[in-house]
Order: structure tokens, then sequence, then C-alpha cells
């Protein structure tokens, strides 16, 4: 069996082909990058439906197959910005209409778990979900996926990119941020973690105090790198304390940062625990991931209608009843 899979929650518009074993016959993104400023949700929507037509026909072609053998239509239904959202939705429902196939709609979250289980080859992960929208530690308990632990205010990579426009770095800064920090020292900054959750917007504040007093950017960017991923690390350990895990799966486009990477070793190393982290093509929002969670979904036997697949900006993560585990 063949899924089409489009991502539409953010930035990216993705479209991925995949079969009924996880091999990844296409993974195509397509990146919204605003001339000035930060992501606006109607004009990245209006880049997602310019190029959707396109990059099917690319992603069709790239996997060697053609549209009529597709058998199944996934897409991404939430979480994300709503604009974004009805475009993948809407181009999921023609090619349903059209080819005559089943759709389903898709956590975005959780396929990022499934993708993440199927090309690493972990088993039962705690998911360290770090993008621009969101942050998470997530584990498979009792049925479904659920949340021990998220940010109250902004995603790590939202905080990142408004860090580094107010810095003028530019929009998209994490990549900026993490090679300004190779040669930074430590400032002080907020430590901000509640409980299992953690927050982040004190911390951007504090940061840009920092630069006012005329600190160097390379040390705000490394203490605002140390300080972030200390609290992401400390949150995914109690979060595997607490339900018995011992493999982590790092996820989302801040996963591919290598300062991350290595406090995540390290915290895993200290614990007897093993870290995966998939390709980066595949941390990063992607149409495969949601090929395969669709795929996965369907044949566990879940189905839907086309009323079943209304878009939902705030789909959690623990509302969808895990059939396929």
């Amino acid at each position: 069996m063949l899924t089409l899979g489009i991502e539409g929650t953010a930035h990216t518009l993705g479209i991925g082909v995949v079969d009924d074993t996880g091999r990844i016959l296409s993974n195509e993104l397509d990146m919204y990058r605003p001339p000035a400023g930060g992501l606006h949700p109607r004009e990245a929507a209006n880049h997602h439906a310019d190029v959707v037509a396109s990059q099917i026909v690319k992603a069709i072609d790239t996997a060697g197959v053609s549209l009529n053998e597709i058998d199944l239509v996934s897409f991404s239904k939430g979480p994300g910005l709503g604009p974004c959202l009805r475009v993948a939705a809407t181009a999921a429902r023609s090619l349903s209409s059209r080819l005559s196939i089943p759709i389903i709609g898709v956590n975005h979250c959780i396929a990022h778990i499934e993708i993440g289980r199927i090309v690493t080859g972990c088993d039962d992960p705690a998911l360290l979900y770090a993008s621009g929208g969101n942050t998470q530690i997530i584990a498979f308990a009792n049925g479904r996926y659920r949340i021990f632990g998220e940010t109250l205010d902004v995603g790590i990579g939202n905080m990142l990119d408004k860090l580094g426009r107010e810095l003028g770095l530019g929009y998209y800064a994490g990549p900026k941020i993490e090679e300004l920090a190779k040669n930074g020292n430590l400032l002080e900054l907020p430590y901000s973690v509640k409980g299992m959750d953690i927050s982040f917007s004190g911390i951007m504040t504090a940061a840009l105090a920092l630069k006012k007093k005329g600190c160097e950017l390379k040390d705000i960017a490394y203490s605002v790198q140390e300080t972030c991923f200390g609290m992401l690390a400390e949150v995914t350990e109690r979060a595997m304390a607490h339900v018995g895990k011992s493999q982590v799966l790092l996820g989302g486009g801040v996963a591919q940062n290598t300062r991350l990477r290595n406090m995540i070793q390290d915290m895993c190393s200290e614990r007897d625990a093993e870290m995966f982290v998939p390709p980066g093509k595949l941390c990063v929002d992607n149409g495969a991931m949601i090929a395969w969670l669709g795929s996965v979904m369907y044949g566990s036997g879940v189905r839907m209608d086309m009323a079943d697949t209304v878009v939902e900006q705030r789909f959690r993560t623990d509302e969808v009843n895990v059939t396929w585990r």
C-alpha cells in the first residue's frame, strides 16, 4: 500500500510517499521564508497554496510511481496554524475525491514519534519534541501518547527565532545562534523549570536586557543555549524516570542542534539510556512522517470520512487513541 502525506502546519509544505513497510519513496519540502519580520500565517498559507500542486507532482515523480498508484492520502490535521492547516486539508480532500481513495487526518506531534521509531529502530522512547511551535516531552502510557512536560508559553524554536530577530540575526535564527554560541561564555539567565513544565519568554527578555548592557552576542547565544537546553535535559530525564523509559527520541527542527544533542546524550549516558535522532530531513516538519502515521493508523483499522477531516489548531497529542500499539 502506498500513502501520500501532506504536511502543512506552519512554515513548511511537505509531501511524502511511503509504503506500508515504512520505506520512504520521496520526501519533498518547500519552506516559506518571509522577506522581513516573522512568520505570518496567511502569507505562509498563500505560499503553501502556490506550491502544493507542484510539490505533489515532484513527490510522485521522485517516488517513481503514478498518482493512480496511491492507495491512501493523509494530512496534518493539527496542531498548527489554521490557514496553513486548511491548505493541507483541502489538498488532501481533493486528492481523496479525485482518486476515490481513503483519507486520514493525523496528529503532527505523533507523526514525529512514529517516523522516529521506524527509521531509528527505537521501540518505546520518550520523545523530546523541540520545534518552533511546540516543546513537549511525550511518552506512550495507558493506550495514548501522554504529555509529561511542555512549554507554558512559546516553543523553543519560536523563542530562538524571535531572539535572533531582535539581535539582528534575521529569521530562522536557530542555526546562527548555534554558530555564535561555539565561542561564547556563560552569563546568568533565569532557569525557568516549573514542576515538569518549562518557560522560555522570560529568558528571552533577560537575554535582550544583556544586549542593552553591551554583552557580546556570542556570550548571549551561548548562555541562552546552555540555559534552555539544560532545562530540556532536566525535564526529559525526569519524565523518563517517571514513566520508566530507557530510550529518548529527538524530534523537531531544534533537534538538529549539536549542543542539544550532546546534552541529551550526556544525560542518557549517566542513566544508562539510549538516544535516537532521525536524519535531519525527518527531524523537521515533513510529508513522509505524515504519510507514515496515516499508513500506520489505517493499517490498525482507523477510518475517516470527509466530516472527520476538519482541522484542529489545538489538537492535543493525548487526544488520540493509539490503536496501533
